[in-house]
């Protein structure tokens, strides 16, 4: 038993010697790790920066698509409350007219053609 004893002496005075050779760059490998891996790992600083990126690019696209949605409500109000409104679209676009007013359409002049052979 007393062997024993000894070898596991001699164990544990080898783990220290190790220890104390070892510990110190051990611990700054172990360190490093840590900082690369909070730096450049999947929940890093990197990623939290893009992240944070993304963030702001989509609540400025919220920003925006509540402004138009404001805007169209808008309209929508206006279409179903505003006969004036409703008088522009139905001359305009649908080409209406009140009784006794007469209508005159004037042709769009056309697109001046290019000269195929002016180009040449």
């Amino acid at each position: 038993m007393g062997l024993a004893k000894r070898n596991a002496m001699t164990f544990e005075e080898k783990m220290g010697s190790l220890l104390q050779q070892y510990g110190r760059g051990l611990l700054g490998l172990f360190v490093v790790v840590l900082l690369v891996h909070n730096v450049f790992g999947a929940h890093g600083f990197l990623a939290m920066r893009r992240t944070q990126g993304e963030i702001e690019k989509v609540k400025k696209e919220l920003h925006r698509l509540n402004s138009e949605n404001s805007q169209l409500q808008d309209d929508v109000k206006s279409l179903k409350t505003d006969p004036r409104r409703i008088e522009k679209i139905a001359r305009d676009e649908l080409l209406l007219a009140k009784p006794g007013e007469i209508i005159i359409n004037s042709p769009q002049s056309p697109a001046p053609q290019q000269n195929s052979s002016a180009n040449q």
